[in-house]
């Protein structure tokens, strides 16, 4: 018997039903249910037919949806997951070096347009500088 202050040590945080996480996290059930087949997720019970979860599901959900917003693909967030920690630092540093060449590469596009826009021509595909952006942009062995 717990009285008002003490801790009881056996409470559980409230399970989430699975339609709370989806609401909660912007993340469809069949997602969730995705996620689940992948490894990703594991509901702490079921709530009749209805998977259930404990409140840190929503720590895991924001991660796996930052993963994929920075590049990762789900099938990489499940090797990085399941990894040792030193090979986990290495996908994250090589996923770090792949954002910023795509970084580069969208300033570079940015840059073409804005002389696009501002170009003198009135064929942008006949402005030298223009041509020679696009060819700088393809790949070494392309130009």
């Amino acid at each position: 018997m717990t009285t008002p202050g003490s801790h009881d040590a056996s409470a559980r945080p409230p399970l989430l039903d699975i339609g709370e996480v989806a609401r909660r996290t912007g993340t469809s059930p069949s997602a969730l249910r995705y996620y689940e087949r992948l490894g990703l997720l594991a509901p702490a019970a079921r709530n009749g037919l209805r998977r259930a979860y404990t409140p840190d599901v929503l720590d895991r959900i924001a991660l796996i949806l930052n993963a994929r917003a920075t590049g990762f693909s789900l099938n990489e967030l499940v090797a990085v997951l399941d990894g040792e920690p030193d090979a986990v630092r290495r996908s994250i540093a090589s996923k770090s070096r792949e954002i910023e060449d795509r970084i580069r590469e969208m300033e570079q596009a940015r840059a073409r347009l804005a002389h696009a826009l501002t170009c003198r021509h009135g064929d942008i595909l006949a402005c030298p500088a223009f041509l020679r952006g696009l060819r700088e942009a393809l790949p070494e062995q392309e130009r």
